[in-house]
C-alpha cells in the first residue's frame, strides 16, 4: 500500500516533523531544526527558507513564536500510525503492562492505542468505551484511520493550566491561549471558532479573487505568447511568397503556351512560302538544265524544231517570281519585354513586417444607454493605432471609472472584460444620481473623449407613484406625446391637436377637422421625433408627417386592406432606424414603412397561434427593439421581433389603449375598461396599479426625467405623475 503521507519529513532532519512551524513562504520546519538554523545564520532578524530561499522575518521571541503547523503535526501522528497498521511487524498493546495479555489486534481512533483482544474486549463492553472507533490492523483500517481519526484537542502548556483547552487567541502575542492566561490579561482576546470563521471567510474572497487573478494572469500570458511569436508572422510571409511564386508559375506556363501557339502559327507560314520557293526553284533548274543541254548537243535544225519552247517557258516562271514576295512572310524573331526592374522595386515592397500598437489618443468608445443610479452601465471601447486603424488584438490595459462632481467626489471603478479582438466592455454601476466624469484609460493615458461629462438619472420606482402632480383640462384627451423641450402635445376627440407648455397653458392648437393636408378625423395616435410630428388620422385611414409647429409634409395611406392601406389606423411609432410602425386597428395588423413611407412589412394578427391578435391600439419599443402591441380585442399584449416574428406574449389588461415603455424596460399599459394604468417590470410582472381613472386612452413618458402622463379621456384631463425616486 502506498504511504498516504508521502512528505511528512522535515527538510532539514529528514526526519517525521516534531512541532512544525510555517514560514511566510508556507514551508514547515520542526522547531527545534528552526532553532538551530537560525542560530547557525548568525541573524536574529531574518531567516532564508533552505527550500526556496525566500526571506522571513524572525519576530520578537524567535522561531518559537512562529505560527504552529498543527495540521501537518496531526498529519505526522496519523500516518506514524498507519505505517505500523501495514507493516508486517508485530505491534504491542498500548493499554497493557508490557504487552503481558498479548500483541495489539486493533487500533482504538479516539484514544489514539492499539489493543489486544482482551483490551478490545474491554472497550467493548465498557458503557464509557463502547463509543469509541475501533480499525483493524491491515490496509483498510489504515483507510478507515485517515478518514475517521480527528486532531486532538490543544490544551495549555502553562503551569496548573494543563487542563485547559486553548479556546482563544491572543492577537497582542499571536498565541492560542485558555481563558485563564493570566499573563495575557489586557491583551486583545478573540473566541477561536469566531476568528476561524473570520478567516475562512477572508480565505474564501482571497482565493475566488485569486482565482480571478489568474485568469487575468494566464490571459495576459497566452497574448504575451501570441504578440511575441513569430510564427503568425512568419506564416502571413510564407502564404505570401507562396502566392508569388504559384502567380509567377501560372504566368510562365501561359507565356510558355503562347509562344508554342505563335511558334506553330510562324512555322506553319514560313513552311508554306518556302515550300513555294523551292518549286520555283526547281522549275527554273528544270529549264536551265534543259536548255543547257540542248545548247551543249542539240544541232541548228534540232533547236529551231523546238520553235523557242524552252526560252518562253524560262521566261515565263522567271516572271512568277517577279509576282511574289521574297522577303519571310514572318518576323524573324519572337521578342520578350520582362520589366524586371519595376517588379524588383515592386516587390521590395510588397510584404512587409509591420509592427504597431494602440495609440490611446485614437481609441474610440461609445454606450448605447443612459446612466442610471443602481443600473450596470456598460461602455465599449474600440483600441486603434496612430493611423486611426482598427488594432486587432487585445491584452491592453484598459481602465474605466466613474467620479461624482458632488458627493464628495464618489468614485465607482468599472469591471473590464477583454474580448482578445482590440475591444473591450467596461461595466461600471453608478450609486449616486447627478453630474460625473466618465474616465477612460489604456495603458494609463486618456481615450478620445476622456474624461467626459455624463449626467448620471436616478433609478425610477414605479411601485408607486406620487399623486397627481398636474392637470391639464383638455376635451376628450385621445392620446399624448412629450417633445424634448417638454411641450405636451394631446390628440383630441376635438378632431386636433393641443400642444401645451410645460406648465399646462395652451400654446397652440394644430389641425381642424376635416379630410384636408393637416386636417384630422379621430387623430389617436401620435409620436414626435426630433422635430417631426406624425400623426395616426385614424378617421381618414392615414397618417400624416408635420413639423412640431404644425406645418404639414407629407401624408400616407388611404381606406383599405392592400398594403399601404388602412382602416382605423390608431398609433404610429418610429423605431432607432427611422421606420414607421403602425397598428391597422380594424384589419387586425401592424404595418412597418421606411422612413420615405414605402411599405416594407406587415404583422398580420389574424392568422392562427400566437400571432393572432384582434384590434391592434397602443404600439411600444422596448430597450432590445422588440414591438409590444396593446391588442384591444384581445385584452392581450404581445411581443414581436422587429423583423415580425412572435417572440412572447403578457399581462392581462381589460381593454388595453395606451402603451409606453422606458428604457429600463418597464412597460404602462392604460386599460380603459378597467379605468387603470398598469405597470410591469422588466420582466413583464405586474408590480403596480394606478387607479381612479376614468377610461384612460393614451399614455407617454417625459424623456427628460420619466414623469408618466395619461390622456384620461372620460375625465376630459391630462394627468402627469411623477416617478418616485
Amino acid at each position: 500500500m502506498e504511504k498516504p503521507f508521502p512528505h511528512m519529513t522535515c527538510g532539514v532532519c529528514s526526519k517525521p516533523y516534531n512541532d512544525p512551524r510555517i514560514l511566510s513562504c508556507l514551508h514547515s520546519f520542526c522547531l527545534q531544526c528552526l532553532h538551530h538554523e537560525i542560530e547557525k545564520s548568525g541573524s536574529q532578524q531574518m531567516f532564508q527558507c533552505p527550500i526556496c530561499e525566500q526571506n522571513t522575518s524572525i519576530p520578537v521571541g524567535g522561531a518559537s513564536v512562529l505560527p504552529q503547523n498543527l495540521h501537518l503535526g496531526f498529519e505526522v501522528e496519523v500516518a506514524g500510525y498507519m505505517s505500523k497498521m501495514v507493516s508486517n511487524s508485530e505491534v504491542c498493546c498500548d493499554e497493557c503492562v508490557d504487552g503481558r495479555n498479548g500483541l495489539a489486534v486493533v487500533f482504538c481512533c479516539t484514544c489514539r492505542q492499539f489493543l489486544c483482544k482482551h483490551c478490545r474486549d474491554h472497550h467493548s463492553s465498557s458503557r464509557k468505551l463502547s463509543m469509541h472507533k475501533i480499525v483493524g490492523l491491515d490496509q483498510e483500517g489504515a483507510r478507515q484511520l485517515h478518514t475517521t481519526m480527528k486532531p486532538r484537542d490543544h490544551y495549555c502548556s502553562q503551569p496548573n493550566h494543563e487542563d485547559n483547552k486553548l479556546n482563544f487567541y491572543c492577537e497582542t502575542c499571536s498565541l492560542l491561549v485558555c481563558f485563564y492566561a493570566v499573563t495575557h490579561n489586557g491583551h486583545t482576546m478573540t473566541d477561536i471558532s469566531t476568528l476561524a470563521k473570520a478567516q475562512r471567510m477572508e480565505m474564501t474572497g482571497a482565493l475566488e479573487e485569486a482565482k480571478e487573478v489568474v485568469t487575468k494572469l494566464t490571459g495576459a500570458i497566452d497574448e504575451n505568447n501570441r504578440m511575441v511569436s513569430k510564427r503568425n508572422a512568419f506564416l502571413a510571409i510564407n502564404q505570401a511568397f507562396e502566392t508569388l511564386q504559384q502567380t509567377l508559375e501560372e504566368r510562365k506556363k501561359t507565356l510558355w503556351s503562347e509562344l508554342e501557339a505563335i511558334s506553330l502559327s510562324k512555322t506553319t507560314a514560313l513552311t508554306l512560302q518556302k515550300e513555294q520557293f523551292e518549286k520555283m526553284v526547281g522549275d527554273i533548274g528544270h529549264y536551265t538544265d534543259m536548255a543547257s543541254q540542248i545548247l551543249q548537243t542539240h544541232t541548228d535544225h534540232e533547236i529551231v524544231a523546238l520553235g523557242g519552247l524552252i526560252p518562253t517557258e524560262l521566261q515565263a516562271t522567271l516572271k512568277r517570281v517577279q509576282t511574289i514576295s521574297l522577303t519571310p512572310n514572318q518576323h524573324s524573331n519572337i521578342s520578350v519585354s520582362v520589366k524586371t526592374d519595376d517588379l524588383v522595386r515592386q516587390l521590395s515592397k510588397l510584404v512587409e513586417i509591420i509592427v504597431f500598437f494602440p495609440s490611446p489618443s485614437s481609441c474610440t468608445w461609445m454606450s448605447t444607454s443612459a446612466a442610471k443610479v443602481g443600473t450596470r452601465y456598460h461602455v465599449k471601447v474600440q483600441s486603434k493605432t496612430s493611423k486611426g486603424e482598427e488594432y486587432p488584438h487585445g491584452g491592453v490595459e484598459v481602465k474605466g471609472e466613474m467620479r461624482s462632481k458632488t458627493h464628495n467626489g464618489a468614485v465607482v471603478y468599472g469591471e473590464v472584460e477583454d474580448h482578445r479582438d482590440g475591444t473591450y466592455t467596461i461595466t461600471l454601476t453608478p450609486q449616486t444620481a447627478g453630474p460625473h466624469q466618465l474616465l477612460i484609460t489604456m495603458d494609463g493615458q486618456h481615450v478620445q473623449n476622456s474624461p467626459n461629462d455624463l449626467d448620471v438619472r436616478p433609478k425610477r420606482d414605479y411601485h408607486t407613484l406620487y399623486n397627481v402632480q398636474q392637470v391639464i383640462q383638455c376635451n376628450e384627451p385621445l392620446c399624448v406625446a412629450i417633445h424634448d423641450n417638454g411641450d405636451i402635445y394631446v390628440g383630441s376627440d376635438d378632431d386636433c391637436i393641443y400642444v401645451f407648455d410645460q406648465t399646462g397653458q395652451l400654446e397652440n392648437t394644430i389641425g381642424s377637422r376635416g379630410s384636408g393636408d393637416g386636417q384630422f378625423s379621430y387623430p389617436s395616435g401620435i409620436t414626435i421625433k426630433g422635430n417631426m410630428l406624425y400623426v395616426a388620422d385614424s378617421g381618414n385611414h392615414r397618417v400624416q408627417k408635420l413639423t412640431s409647429s404644425g406645418k404639414f409634409l407629407h401624408k400616407f395611406g388611404q381606406q383599405g386592406s392592400g398594403q399601404g392601406q388602412f382602416i382605423w389606423p390608431r398609433a404610429v411609432i418610429i423605431d432607432s432606424n427611422n421606420k414607421l410602425i403602425v397598428s391597422d386597428c380594424n384589419n387586425h395588423r401592424i404595418q412597418i414603412f421606411n422612413e420615405n413611407c414605402v411599405w416594407l412589412l406587415t404583422i398580420d394578427g389574424k392568422g392562427s397561434g400566437n400571432h393572432r391578435f384582434q384590434s391592434p391600439w397602443g404600439l411600444a419599443l422596448d430597450p432590445q427593439g422588440n414591438i409590444h402591441v396593446a391588442a384591444k380585442g384581445s385584452n392581450i399584449i404581445k411581443v414581436f421581433s422587429k423583423e415580425g416574428v412572435y417572440v412572447r406574449m403578457y399581462g392581462d389588461p381589460n381593454g388595453p389603449r395606451g402603451l409606453a415603455i422606458d428604457d429600463e424596460g418597464y412597460s404602462l399599459v392604460s386599460e380603459v375598461s378597467g379605468h387603470c394604468l398598469s405597470i410591469y417590470d422588466p420582466e413583464e410582472n405586474k408590480i403596480h396599479t394606478v387607479g381612479n381613472l376614468k377610461n384612460p386612452y393614451g399614455t407617454a413618458l417625459d424623456p427628460r426625467d420619466g414623469s408618466v402622463f395619461i390622456a384620461n379621456y372620460g375625465a376630459n384631463t391630462v394627468l402627469k405623475y411623477c416617478v418616485n425616486i
